[in-house]
Formats: structure tokens, sequence, C-alpha cells
């Protein structure tokens, strides 16, 4: 396994050993002792998520504040492009954002720590999307960051589906930055 710091505080993508031949392919998706002897991260998944997506979907982005959430995400069938954004007060990378291709065909994992959103755009036909988080879904506690707030400017690949993601009704009302923050510092 292989292992890539991003441009967000302790956010990684994973590149696990893939074994393949004329048969096909084999490799461990998660192994609790690997991950903390190479990664140095110990953690307790308490659930896992699928999601499948067609083409110009894009969800988030979505956090979850107490209880925050870590995340481990993985395609295994289609093409996304995944993106995370920062949200802790106290990181190095506050409001900074990352962005990966995850796909069925690299084989990536994006390691995403407690306190960042996450968002992604379906760029194939369509996606499966599989994830683990560390704390349970709390739908009181949920929010989301507006997609396409040009505080952030996140270079969307729309050329490659439309010029319009297809989006939910709840992440078309996602809130700025701007209104994070303040709301941040209020709080």
């Amino acid at each position: 396994m292989r292992v890539h710091p991003t441009t967000v505080e302790g956010a990684l993508v994973i590149e696990p050993d893939v074994y393949s031949d004329e048969r096909g392919f084999f490799f461990e998706s998660f192994n609790v002792k690997h991950f903390q002897e190479t990664i140095g991260i110990s953690t307790s998944f308490v659930q896992d998520n699928s999601s499948r997506s067609k083409h110009g979907v894009l969800r988030g982005l979505h956090f979850q504040s107490e209880p925050s959430q870590a995340k481990l995400i993985r395609v295994s069938r289609g093409a996304i492009f995944d993106v995370i954004v920062d949200l802790r007060q106290s990181s190095s990378t506050f409001l900074k954002w990352f962005s990966v291709e995850l796909s069925e065909s690299n084989f990536k994992q994006l390691w995403i720590p407690k306190g960042c959103a996450h968002g992604f755009l379906t760029l194939s036909d369509f996606a499966d999307v599989h994830y683990k988080t560390d704390a349970y879904y709390s739908p009181a506690t949920e929010g989301c960051i507006l997609w396409n707030d040009p505080d952030l400017a996140i270079p969307w690949p729309l050329k490659k589906i439309t010029s319009h993601p297809l989006l939910s009704a709840k992440d078309m009302l996602g809130m700025t930055i701007q209104n994070y923050s303040a709301r941040l510092k209020v709080g």
C-alpha cells in the first residue's frame, strides 16, 4: 500500500496493492492492521455506505458537525472527481480544498479526516461509491457548503459532463463559505 499526503492537513490518498492477471484482479480494500501500521491512524469504523450516481450527478459538499465523521472513500464502478474542504478552524489548511479522481481502474482511496466537507461529481455513465465512517450519520448536525462557491473556486470538470451538474434540492441550498465562516465566529 502506498500513502500520499494531500494539500489538506491529515487527508491522504491511499493506493492499495493490486494483484492482476488474465483472470482479473484482487486487492484488500481495507485491513485494520495495515491501515493502522501504514497510515498511523487508529479508528473504528461504525457504518459502511454505498451510493450509485448517474453521469453528471454532483453530491455535496456535505459535512457533519458533532459527531463529526472521518471517512474512507473508494469507487468500485465508474469514476468520480472527489473533493474535500477543510472546515477545521484549528487546521493549518482551514478552508483549503483538495481534489482527486477516484475510479474503478486506479483503485485509489481517499482518507478524509474529521471536520472536512466532502463531495463528488460523477464522470462516468454511473459510479458506485463506497465509504466507511467512524461515526453514525446524524441528520440533526449535517450541513452543506455550496458546490460552486466563488470563494472556494473549485474547478469542477463540468466540460467532461455538461454545463450544469444534477443536484439534489438540499445541495442547491448549500451555504457559502462566507456564511459558514461567519457562523463559526458568532457561535
